[in-house]
């Protein structure tokens, strides 16, 4: 909801570039949030498993969730790519809640396209609750869904890439 006011602290055309940075964020995160949930789950799940078992179940995941990067004479790189995640290393489960703070933020902005004053009204209704309700209840009285499906999430990222066309 705040990116519409960027020209307050930037030039017009540095608004644009960190609305364009942004959205490309948005729409490059969630293959990686999943990839790197997965590919913890895996891990965890598969104890004793050996590097060639750990490179070979990653390197599946990055072709599930990846996309269409074309890693040519960068094979090994791509296969340890998930190095760069300390959340692995640190902080074991931890990166989805970006996830699901990513999920919340884009639906609420979704309202606010539609009607601003509700959104922002849910909004702050959802944060009124604090840590009493579950996730799901605080998501709910934001309007928002606490749903990681095709169905909430692609028109999320329809919209994110539709803005992002527009700049």
């Amino acid at each position: 909801m705040g990116n519409e006011f960027l020209e307050e602290f930037y030039p017009a055309a540095e608004a644009n570039r960190a609305r364009k940075t942004h959205l490309e964020g948005i729409i490059g995160f969630f293959p990686w949030m999943a990839t790197v949930d997965a590919f913890q789950h895996w891990i965890y799940t598969h104890a004793g498993h050996s590097r060639a078992e750990r490179k070979a179940a990653y390197l599946q995941l990055m072709d599930r969730f990846g996309g269409d990067v074309d890693y040519s004479s960068f094979e090994e790189v791509r296969a340890h790519s998930w190095h760069r995640q300390l959340h692995i290393f640190l902080h074991p489960f931890y990166y989805v809640e970006y996830g699901i703070a990513q999920l919340g933020a884009l639906q609420v902005w979704a309202n606010s396209r539609r009607d601003k004053v509700k959104a922002l009204a849910d909004y702050k209704k959802s944060l009124a609750l604090g840590g009493s309700r579950p996730l799901p209840e605080l998501f709910a009285a934001a309007g928002c869904k606490f749903q990681f499906d095709a169905t909430t999430i692609k028109p999320l990222i329809q919209l994110a890439s539709t803005e992002l066309k527009k700049l």
